[in-house]
């Protein structure tokens, strides 16, 4: 009987790490994806704090720029696209746009010197340039943890459990191309 219940304890005590092993690393996988979940929430607040900014930024600038009328337009449009309901990625994508069209902006205020000049602006501009060093912060944080759920549920042996309990992977914040190319500051001016 003693030899019987030998391999018999071996098999349970297997069985029991085997479950404490997948019970742990679901629990992990849940972690990472709340993680994940957690940065592209801050990524959607820091953009809503950069957007209530945006119209007391675009008031002070349309007493001094008549000619950038359009990308004026185009912030106020891409504001209120991004604080409606839309799903976080889109708030994301259009965070990303918004971004891009603040730092021409930026380069064309340079041609104001009553503007540079005016303490309202700064502060405006100086509160605008932390957002955007804030969501830039953000956005590598939640690259980062994209990257570590990403990668646990595409690593053996986790990969079985998020198969089972059918995880997805998420997508990284890519800058479009068309962001990424050098602002032809001489256009922004003509």
């Amino acid at each position: 009987m003693e030899n019987f219940l030998i391999p018999l304890v071996v098999v349970a005590g297997v069985l029991v790490l085997l479950a404490v092993w997948y019970v742990w690393t679901m629990n992990n996988l849940i972690a990472l994806r709340n993680r994940v979940r957690q940065c592209r929430s801050g990524i959607c607040v820091a953009l809503k704090q950069r957007n209530d900014l945006i119209p007391n930024l675009v008031a002070s600038l349309k007493a001094y720029m008549g000619h950038e009328n359009e990308t004026l337009v185009r912030i106020a449009e891409l504001r209120s696209h991004a604080s409606g309901n839309a799903p976080e990625a889109e708030q994301i994508k259009t965070g990303t746009e918004l971004s891009s069209l603040l730092a021409r902006l930026h380069v064309s205020v340079e041609a104001y010197p009553d503007l540079k000049a005016d303490t309202q602006f700064h502060r405006l501009q100086s509160n605008l340039e932390d957002m955007e060093l804030q969501l830039q912060a953000i956005r590598r944080t939640y690259n980062a943890a994209v990257t570590d759920y990403n990668n646990a549920l595409e690593m053996f042996p986790s990969c079985i459990v998020a198969r089972r309990t059918r995880h997805v992977p998420e997508e990284l914040i890519d800058i479009p191309e068309t962001e990424k190319r050098n602002v032809d500051v001489g256009a922004l001016f003509g």
